[in-house]
């Protein structure tokens, strides 16, 4: 049957049959959410009787590596338990299963059972008596006798060419190791309880539970990779969750969440959760080449997305995207074993840090010489201390090397990483001092040369500093990525050491437990499904969380809104970095105008060479740079680089860790004078 939105077919063709509508409410658990928005959607889809799940995200390595190492989460528990809270109530409302991944931000095992007891505590709580879910658990804690044994037999690699070997070393000192897991584990799940409500995932691939939850309506076989009409299916949920895992970041302007009908063919539509907000065949295919190196191939697990054939399609209501040809290639269609990204952080050190400013015209133009003199003092203090360390100074402000011009202030910050917390301090504070109170050429403001203050501590401890250690890939044998559907809760040897002190071996990596949290009663009929009026009241009268607030999108003219563009800024629509995982910074440029795009792609202006030339790289070092008309934009990969060397983000001297600040050289590129006559 046709699908129908607010009424209508949509432009959709009669003969498409939708399979599933998904929900996102945001693209991060844990980031807040807008309840109303919510609700009135999943009320809108239940009522279609095409099934309906809310799905999410809850993980990423974009924020470095310290959650892996330290444990920590990625969110305050409190921020989980907010959102948590409100999507319980819809889920409970409307009869729709609840599915999110990579719990508390790393996927970790700890972090899996603490969002089980954040489930178990709301349920629990007055006024949720009807309250009870049967709650999957996925596990994708690897151990590391199996690492090491695949590492000696020449089964792991490293994701990416920037990613050194892996060393036995870097696994002895990782606390932990999760595995992104693909959709599998999941349809597993699904298979073995189909009465679930909520699932929550371990470490995984963004868009796994999402292909998971569509395999499993459509009846998928998994284990059919051979068939067209499998991976054409495969391809277009892996394609839809690759949009929806980042909420509503493929609308004008950004919306919170977005939702997507699914329908058999593979094909899939896109819409803002917001209102005011809509979605365009070029928002969405930029969407679709996000922090990735490349935009048209996309590696995951087992296999890769082939974008090459998708087109992406405007529906008549203005606002949602109609997405087919998406195509998925198994690994084993070329005789190769299945693949899963390893993933660990481990701890080098302890950190301490100052921070101020300059405001001293006459410091500021001879502040590289000062800092290099409170180097070596620091050095010349420290050259009996046992023990390691380094330091490094942070700039904000600092005029470029040649400029007329000279900053009003300049923001320093001072950073030391030491072999224990009393050394990193010892050498911050050091340089503090030395900072304070070092002499210079000229100098008139002899009572101290640094601004400092803030928060009250001279000296601030940061206490240990992770690295990732892990971020490899690892071949899988026969049935490895699967589930095992024993449950872990009760028989926890499976995933860990016996009573012999040896480990058991298995042929499915992942487990799983399940568990009824709640204390209404499940043999009773399911209560009728409510307005969003009668569960949440009027949500029109509740203060707007500012999405909604956002001005109509600007469609755009040839030039970006600018009569005489001259740089590279002025022309396009949007000029972004993000990192691309730990290694890697991809840059990406979209131009509003096919015109404009088309232009630029014939002058020859963007290529490996002007991107090794901006950013002063061997021409060789770009990763990967092309363009990707779908989405009328330029895309290019780079190595993650710091002081000269190729360094993983999140570390000592981490300044951006999501990479998203370093496209100025672009945005600030001159366009040649052949460009700017052929835009006139």
């Amino acid at each position: 049957m046709p699908t129908t939105m607010n009424g209508n077919t949509n432009g959709i063709d009669a003969e498409s049959t939708p399979l599933c509508n998904v929900v996102t409410p945001v693209g991060m658990l844990g980031y807040g959410l807008n309840e109303g928005e919510t609700a009135v959607e999943v009320c809108r889809l239940v009522a279609t009787g095409i099934p309906t799940a809310m799905i999410l995200d809850s993980g990423s390595t974009d924020s470095g590596p310290d959650r892996l190492a330290s444990g920590t989460m990625g969110n305050p528990r409190t921020s989980y338990y907010r959102d948590l809270k409100k999507l319980l109530k819809i889920a409970n409302a409307y009869h729709v299963p609840l599915i999110f991944s990579s719990a508390g931000g790393d996927g970790s095992d700890e972090h899996v059972k603490e969002m089980l007891d954040i489930v178990e505590e709301i349920a629990a709580e007055e006024g949720n008596e009807d309250y009870s879910f049967k709650t999957i658990a996925i596990f994708s804690g690897i151990e590391k006798t199996l690492v090491r044994d695949r590492l000696k037999a020449g089964a792991v690699s490293g994701c990416g060419a920037c990613v050194p070997p892996l060393t036995e070393e870097d696994i002895d000192a990782s606390p932990r190791i999760v595995a992104q897991m693909g959709p599998e584990p999941f349809i597993d799940a699904m298979r073995a309880n189909p009465d679930f409500d909520v699932i929550v995932g371990g470490r995984a691939y963004d868009p796994a539970p999402y292909v998971a939850y569509a395999a499993y309506i459509a009846g998928l076989n998994v284990d059919d990779w051979n068939s067209p009409a499998v991976q054409r299916q495969w391809g277009g949920f892996t394609h839809m969750g690759k949009i929806l895992e980042c909420g509503g970041t493929c609308a004008e302007p950004k919306s919170h969440g977005a939702i997507s009908t699914v329908f058999t063919d593979g094909g899939f539509t896109v819409s803002p959760l917001t209102p005011t907000a809509r979605c365009t065949p070029v928002s969405v295919a930029a969407h679709t080449m996000y922090e990735k190196t490349r935009p048209d191939i996309l590696h995951g697990p087992g296999g890769y997305l082939d974008l090459n054939a998708a087109t992406y399609e405007q529906l008549d209501d203005q606002r949602s995207i109609w997405v087919r040809g998406s195509m998925f290639h198994f690994l084993e269609q070329d005789g190769l074993p299945y693949q899963i990204k390893l993933e660990a952080g481990c701890m080098i050190g302890y950190r301490s840090m100052f921070i101020g400013s300059v405001r001293d015209p006459i410091l500021i133009k001879q502040l590289d010489s000062l800092t290099a003199t409170v180097k070596s003092y620091v050095a010349d203090q420290h050259s009996h201390f046992p023990g390691t360390w380094e330091f490094d100074f942070h700039f904000y402000g600092k005029p470029e090397t040649g400029a007329e011009s000279v900053s009003r202030e300049v923001f320093l910050i001072g950073e030391a990483l030491a072999s224990s917390q009393d050394l990193a301090t010892s050498v911050a504070y050091t340089a503090r001092i030395g900072v304070i109170h070092g002499s210079y050429p000229g100098q008139k403001a002899t009572s101290g040369n640094f601004a400092f203050g803030i928060g009250g501590k001279p000296v601030i401890e940061l206490g240990p500093c992770a690295k990732f250690s892990l971020y490899h890939l690892m071949d899988l044998k026969d049935g490895e990525e699967r589930l095992s559907l024993v449950d872990e809760a009760k028989v926890p040897a499976l995933n860990g050491v016996n009573g012999n002190g040896t480990h058991k071996k298995r042929e499915r990596l992942f487990t799983q437990s399940v568990s009824v949290l709640g204390k209404g009663d499940r043999s009773l009929p399911k209560a009728p499904v409510p307005t969003v009026t009668e569960l949440l009241g009027d949500i029109k009268s509740k203060k707007s969380d500012g999405y909604h607030d956002s001005p109509e999108a600007d469609s755009g003219s040839a030039t970006n809104g600018h009569e005489k563009p001259r740089t590279l800024g002025d022309l396009a629509q949007v000029v972004r970095s993000k990192n691309s995982g730990p290694y890697e910074i991809t840059f990406d440029l979209i131009f509003a105008s096919r015109e404009t795009y088309l232009k630029v792609k014939e002058s020859g202006l963007l290529s490996a060479k002007t991107i090794s030339s901006a950013y002063n790289l061997p021409e060789s070092d770009v990763l990967w740079c092309g363009f990707f008309d779908p989405a009328q934009a330029f895309k290019a990969t780079i190595p993650r680089i710091r002081a000269g060397k190729r360094t993983p983000g999140g570390s000592f001297m981490e300044n951006d860790v999501h990479g998203s600040q370093q496209h100025l050289a672009l945005v600030n590129l001159k366009l040649p004078d052949e460009l700017l006559a052929a835009l006139v």
